[in-house]
């Protein structure tokens, strides 16, 4: 009897496989226990083992918060190991919570649904989150919608998150916060445009201001106020009007349901000053206005708040030309216009610089009537003749045929350069085609080369006059055509044909010759030559009377042609 009231040792091992079951199958699992003890900061918990094991306190609290843990509860935990070297089971709350947690992070990610976590560290790239026990990455991107400085508010506190990937064999998962506050965001702004209408007028805050306008904040949505709807008056750029902060009362231009965004305007609320500009502005009428913009084809003019005009750059001035508007006026100048003409429809006002001003070349007919002396530079020289700057900034033109007298006009056009100044008389003028013509030979009557009294021409280049001799110089002979006429000058080589005949000292003051004609220095004194005239003469001879070859000789001819020319005389 006593042999089978107490068992063997193979029967004491059966009874304990039968109580406890296979140890081996604990190993692994996560299996529930009961709190025994709590000692030193660790839980003695007894999970049906040989032994007991020991779990530290810290695994039963969540992040940042103190554990709540009594004797007698019971709890889950991951049974690592059953025995360990000093004959203690291996458990964790840690990997059983996680466990846990996986299972239910999977079941939550299959369906996008929202899962809770906490932020309570922080790694390089981002930060860490407790998933009620399975650890997650979260992004520094994907913490805030707009980057975030500090993150020390969000610590520690429950809040939903997103998962964007999950690898359980890894440990891996990667969360989201960004992507729950853009899809309250959207379910908030679509809430909000719902109930929103055009032409709706409500109150925002400027949140942000760039060069083509600002974006005001309605209360859960932005707003975009274009710089050409912040005022009727010109606005280059929205920081003129409005700062950052500012509360401003705007109207709801358009809503777009679908890109859900929304235009605003601030001038809808202002009345038009374009509603009567075509009674304000009739055409015809003077105003003063302020120059607000210069570009390549004219300049813009203010003439109130909301209402600008185009100058065109041909109406900009009446004497310079293919000129930039810029060379004209400049921005913020006070300037005189005339209305030219007025599109209320188009909004277009177009203005007249130049017409507020007196037309110069009528203002120059009435100071300078036909007929009147004028002295201007010449400021350029042309194929056709001359052009005279005169009072006014206008421009007078001299032909080439009323240079001078008794030249081509391409030798008259030699005779003057740039920047001279010289006189000239009025010959006409056409205000409406903005010509003045000018004569300059009109004012040698008497002189050189004009005509005599009774109409004759004098002094015209190749004729052969009579000259006296006035002075006798080394280099030449200074001459007086005619009878108290014009005074010129004869070279020494223009003496004679042969060098013996060029000898200024064989003539004397007073002898009387005759010259020809050779043409007009600039200063429009005659120049005359012997040689010319001999040899001018010698060729008539030879195709009036025949060459040498006749019989005759050359001093025969020459002597036949000059008895012919004293017959004539």
């Amino acid at each position: 009897m006593a042999s089978s009231a107490t068992p063997t040792r193979d029967e004491f091992a059966a009874l304990l496989e039968e109580t406890l079951g296979d140890a081996d199958g604990f190993e692994g699992r996560v299996v529930k226990g009961t709190v025994t003890a709590i000692e030193n900061d660790m839980v003695v918990i007894d999970v049906g083992l040989k032994s007991e094991g020991r779990v530290p306190l810290r695994e039963f609290a969540a992040p940042g918060q103190k554990a709540e843990l009594k004797v007698g509860d019971e709890v889950e935990v991951y049974v690592d190991r059953v025995e360990n070297v000093h004959g203690e089971a291996m458990l964790s709350r840690d990997r059983a919570r996680r466990e846990a947690a996986w299972d239910l992070l999977e079941a939550e990610f299959a369906r996008g649904a929202r899962v809770e976590g906490v932020i309570f560290g922080r790694v390089k790239g981002g930060f860490t989150v407790d998933l009620n026990g399975a650890v997650a990455f979260l992004p520094g991107s994907q913490v805030d919608i707009r980057p975030v400085r500090d993150v020390a508010p969000l610590m520690d506190l429950p809040q939903p998150f997103q998962i964007l990937k999950m690898d359980r064999k890894r440990g891996n998962i990667v969360v989201s916060r960004r992507a729950i506050l853009e899809e309250t965001r959207a379910e908030q702004r679509s809430g909000l445009i719902m109930s929103l209408s055009e032409s709706q007028v409500i109150d925002g805050v400027v949140k942000n201001i760039t060069d083509y306008g600002a974006f005001v904040d309605l209360g859960g949505i932005d707003g975009l106020l274009h710089v050409t709807d912040i005022s009727y008056k010109r606005v280059n750029h929205p920081s003129e009007v409005l700062n950052i902060g500012d509360t401003v009362r705007v109207q709801i231009i358009r809503i777009n349901k679908d890109t859900q965004r929304i235009s605003l305007g601030m001038k809808q609320l202002e009345s038009d000053p374009w509603d009567a500009a075509a009674v304000k502005y009739p055409i015809g009428a003077k105003l003063s206005g302020r120059v607000t913009n210069i570009t390549e084809y004219g300049a813009f003019v203010e003439l109130e708040p909301g209402i600008e005009g185009l100058v065109h750059v041909s109406e900009m001035s009446w004497t310079k030309k293919n000129v930039h508007p810029g060379k004209i006026v400049s921005t913020s100048q006070e300037v005189d216009v005339i209305v030219l003409e007025v599109d209320q429809e188009k909004r277009r006002i177009s203005l007249g610089l130049k017409q507020a001003q007196a037309n110069p070349w009528e203002k120059f007919a009435e100071e300078h009537p036909i007929g009147s002396t004028v002295e201007g530079e010449v400021k350029n020289a042309t194929e056709f003749g001359l052009f005279i700057g005169l009072d006014g900034d206008v421009d007078g033109m001299v032909h080439m045929s009323d240079i001078a007298w008794g030249i081509s006009g391409e030798d008259a056009l030699n005779l003057h350069r740039k920047g001279e100044v010289v006189k000239a008389i009025v010959l006409d003028i056409d205000a409406e085609k903005e010509r003045i013509s000018l004569g300059m030979k009109q004012l040698e009557r008497g002189g050189v080369a004009a005509p005599a009294a009774d109409g004759t021409p004098r002094l015209q280049k190749n004729a052969i006059v009579t000259v006296t001799v006035l002075e006798v110089r080394d280099a030449g002979l200074e001459v007086q055509a005619g009878e108290g006429g014009a005074t010129g000058f004869i070279k020494r080589t223009d003496l004679g044909r042969d060098r013996d005949e060029q000898r200024p000292e064989r003539f004397q003051v007073g002898q009387k010759f005759d010259a020809l004609v050779t043409g007009f220095d600039r200063s429009k004194k005659p120049t005359f030559s012997i040689k010319a005239m001999q040899i001018a003469e010698e060729k008539e001879a030879v195709a009036q009377y025949g060459s040498s070859d006749s019989g005759a000789s050359l001093g025969d001819i020459l002597g036949e042609a000059l008895k012919a020319r004293g017959e004539k005389k």
